[in-house]
This record gives C-alpha cells, structure tokens and sequence, in this order.
C-alpha cells in the first residue's frame, strides 16, 4: 500500500531532514515511527503526501508514485495532523461535509454521517455545534472521523495523541486499531514509547532523518523497548538489523 524507496528530503539551507528512508507498509498493518521532536517523523508525512517533494527517491501509494501522478495517489491517503485544522465556524456536521466532499465523495448520506460521527465517540449534541468550542480530543475525534468518511487505504497520522489525556489518547488508538481491522494501512508518527508498542505492527526509530533500527511486534513485545530506544537516541550507530535487536 504504502512504499518508501531510499527517501532523501535536504532543504534549501543544507538541512537533511530525511536521510535515506525505506519503508513498506501494507494493509492491515500499523507501522509506527518513534523519534524525538526533529527527528524527522513529519518531513517524512509531508512526503508521503506529496506536501513537499524528495531530493531523491520514491514514494508510493497503491503503486502511483506520488511525484508523477500526485492528483491520483492522493485519492488513496487521508491525514489527520496533531492540530486538526477545521473551519470554527462552521458546525461538526459542516465540517464533515465539507472536507469529505473536497476529497471527492459526494455519495455520503445523512446516516453515515451520523454513524461516523458516533463511531469516532462524539457525542450526539455535539453534532451540530461550532467547533471552535470544541477540546483538543474532540477535534482529533472529528479529524478522524473525517479520514473515516473519505474511505482511503491509506491513513497518516502525525502525533496524534499529543496533548491528549490517558483516557482520550487510549480511546483514540482504539479507532485506529479498529481502522486496522478494517484493512487499513497506517502510518504513524509518535514519540510516545507505551502507547506506539500498544498499538503497532512495526516501530522504525528515527533519529536525525534516519530510520536506524525497525522492529517487529514479537521483537519489542519481548524486550525493554524503552530501553532500546533511549539507546538509540543517545547514540547507538545506525546499521543494527532488527535481527540484533533483542
């Protein structure tokens, strides 16, 4: 679903905000990236979107490569940012409508509107109220509702539970543990240690740009993984396989 072919992104002033980067994530997986602020986890989003464009490499999603066809594989992706951006004046129902008509879909009736908008936890009286007054979690909730309603393969996230409290952040990632049921293919940025080995398939930690070791569930299950990754951003060389991670 989505392919990551040696990623490079330098920007005009010599900074290299990603170094290298390959990954695959396929559907029905959740792959996590796990890194400190700068790391480079949301240079890597704004590539897969097609919001900024490689120095070199591929990005694919559902084999179309996002630079040549970039129109096409945006149909497949939905995003929900840290700070979901929505129109305050306008109601949740509004909201909805509008975004999920702007990617493309206007076949959406009343009834998934309000299924979707229950299924993300919103509560019924919210449905026609400004979301200016609305929580950070309830704008998350709405930004993902949103994804929901384009009914993409593809869903990014970039850290999403941020600012989020335990009980909000847990019953978000049970929304997308769900997605993953559903055979979506997410991919996720995040620098909170618990919650990404809760929820995840695969966790690739990135330090300055660089994916420096990919794990798999049975692989961090079994080991101290905040260990691991303290290790790492202290300055554990890149090119340790997850296979020497123990």
């Amino acid at each position: 679903m989505l392919e990551l072919e040696d990623i490079r992104k330098v920007y005009e002033d010599g900074t290299v905000a990603v170094d290298g980067v390959s990954l695959r994530v396929p559907a029905g997986e959740i792959y996590v990236l796990l890194g400190a602020n700068g790391a480079g986890k949301t240079s890597t989003i704004m590539l897969v979107l097609g919001f900024t464009e490689p120095t070199a490499g591929t990005v694919k999603i559902n084999d179309i490569d996002v630079q040549k066809d970039p129109l096409d594989a945006k149909k497949h992706v939905a995003y929900v940012s840290e700070n979901v951006m929505l129109y305050g004046n306008f109601t949740a129902r509004q909201n909805m409508e509008f975004f999920t008509k702007l990617s493309g879909r206007t076949d959406v009736t009343e009834e998934e509107y309000r299924a979707v908008f229950e299924r993300v936890g919103l509560a019924k009286n919210a449905y026609y109220r400004a979301v200016r007054g609305f929580s950070k979690g309830m704008r998350q909730r709405l930004g993902i509702a949103i994804a929901i309603l384009k009914n993409a393969e593809l869903i990014c996230l970039d850290e999403p539970t941020s600012g989020l409290d335990p009980k909000g952040g847990a019953e978000f990632l049970e929304i997308v543990d769900s997605l993953r049921a559903e055979g979506k293919a997410i991919f996720m940025s995040s620098h909170d240690i618990f919650r990404s080995k809760a929820l995840a398939d695969r966790i690739g930690i990135m330090r300055s740009g660089k994916i420096l070791v990919t794990m798999e569930r049975d692989q961090f299950d079994s080991t101290d993984l905040e260990k691991i990754y303290l290790e790492y951003m202290e300055g554990v060389e890149a090119g340790a396989t997850s296979a020497e991670v123990k």
